[in-house]
């Protein structure tokens, strides 16, 4: 599938996302979400420091599998609210064929903070 020429984005474009590698530090339940989803604390570095996410990742993720995992986060959205709890930054992943996200990884460990280029 191609994509229109409409949907292209600029080199600038893209340099504006700003995604680093963390560390996933502490997991804890989220049961206040609509949808299920863990609290997660990450390291992302001295640049950036500590970051809370909401992360709808508990179909294929325990806390247990969770912990002391790399993960590449949107570090540049604005905060989102979600109930309570404020999210700091995106988690990334894809869709399985049954909709479960699966997490960004790397063939090997990173520097947190590392920006991916």
């Amino acid at each position: 599938m191609s994509t229109p020429d409409s949907d292209f984005i600029s080199w600038a474009d893209f340099e504006r996302v700003d995604l680093r590698v963390g560390t996933i530090l502490e997991v804890h339940p989220f049961p206040e979400a609509r949808k299920p989803a863990f609290r997660l604390l990450i390291d992302l570095g001295p640049e950036i420091g500590l970051k809370k996410s909401s992360a709808q990742i508990t179909a294929l993720y325990t806390p247990e599998t969770l912990v002391g995992r790399q993960v590449l986060c949107v570090v540049n959205f604005p905060p989102k609210q979600v109930g309570k709890f404020r999210s700091e930054v995106l988690v990334t992943g894809a869709a399985d064929t049954e909709g479960r996200i699966v997490l960004a990884s790397f063939a090997g460990p990173l520097p947190n903070g590392s920006r991916l280029i």
